[in-house]
């Protein structure tokens, strides 16, 4: 579960959503089913496949899933090939592949589609639909949705992304007024790619600044962030794994020792708790929980067009 903390301190479980990388097979016991072959297929990056074939596999514990992205599928040739993959997965495993797909082109669709799998088309599956609600026919056109149809846009993800690496760990804060949000926390909290993700994603400016041992001491926010409560949330992490983050970072350091860790994470909790600043523990979200959530409870809303 991921908790959640208004601005009035209370707090909110909230359900945790598992990341993109996800280990269906991590299930107590040996799964008496046979192992299956995954495919992602698209004419452009496969990310949009990859995304919502992911989500919907996270509802089926105790498979064991091998996957494979096949992008850039952009031709008859490739095509072919790519069937000729999904078919050898198949006989390999002794059970038909999946295939997710999100392939434009018709021509190139249908030869991918007759390979022996379960062929599971995210566009097809809705297009028709789509066109019939808004009475015209849809363009067909590949890469729309992590291309650079939107220039404007891709521009402002760019921008932003370079906004959050400028504006990493604290290391320069006279931009930090410009920032649509500030993230705060103890050291591997997991700042830094929540910024990214927000920029990436979002188009939202994204610094972030850690709290550190001496600030926590005096009880207060940092000096440069005290103008800037408005633009302030919080992540926390438990201190187990926290420990274990820094152990990896730092070994039999100060820094990852028990007692370091949990001073910490007691006095950063305790400053949000009373300055109510909103925050969110990371321990067992992923960084698109983490980055929705910021987004939603802070009010900062999406920059960009997706």
């Amino acid at each position: 579960m991921c908790l959640i903390a208004t601005q009035q301190g209370r707090a909110k479980a909230q359900p945790f959503c598992p990341s993109s990388a996800v280990d269906w097979g991590s299930v107590a016991g040996e799964s008496i089913l046979p192992n299956r072959t995954v495919f992602f297929v698209s004419d452009q990056t496969g990310v949009t496949a990859e995304t919502m074939g992911h989500s919907l596999l996270t509802q089926f514990a105790g498979l064991k899933l091998s996957t494979v992205t096949l992008p850039f599928i952009a031709s008859r040739e490739k095509a072919i090939e790519a069937r000729e993959r999904i078919n050898a997965a198949t006989v390999a495993d002794g059970a038909q592949a999946i295939v997710f797909s999100t392939l434009i082109q018709e021509e190139w669709r249908v030869e991918v589609q007759a390979a022996n799998a379960v062929f599971l088309d995210f566009f097809d599956a809705f297009i028709g639909q789509l066109e019939a609600a808004f009475g015209v026919k849809s363009s067909h056109a590949a890469g729309r949705a992590h291309g650079m149809a939107n220039a404007e846009g891709y521009a402002a993800r760019i921008n932003a992304t370079n906004f959050a690496l400028s504006n990493d760990d604290g290391a320069q804060t006279r931009d930090f007024g410009k920032a649509d949000v500030i993230l705060v926390g103890v050291s591997r909290s997991g700042k830094t790619p929540t910024c990214l993700y927000l920029a990436l994603h979002y188009g939202i400016h994204a610094a972030n600044y850690p709290l550190t041992e001496e600030d926590l001491e005096t009880g207060r926010l940092p000096a440069v962030l005290a103008p800037l409560r408005a633009k302030l949330y919080g992540l926390t992490i438990e201190p187990d794994r926290l420990q274990q983050i820094r152990h990896e970072r730092r070994p039999n350091s100060k820094y990852a020792s028990a007692n370091q860790v949990a001073f910490e994470v007691r006095e950063a909790r305790a400053l949000f708790e009373r300055l109510g600043i909103p925050y969110i523990d990371t321990t067992h979200c992923s960084v698109e929980e983490i980055g929705s959530r910021v987004v939603h409870e802070s009010g900062i809303g999406r920059r960009t067009v997706a």
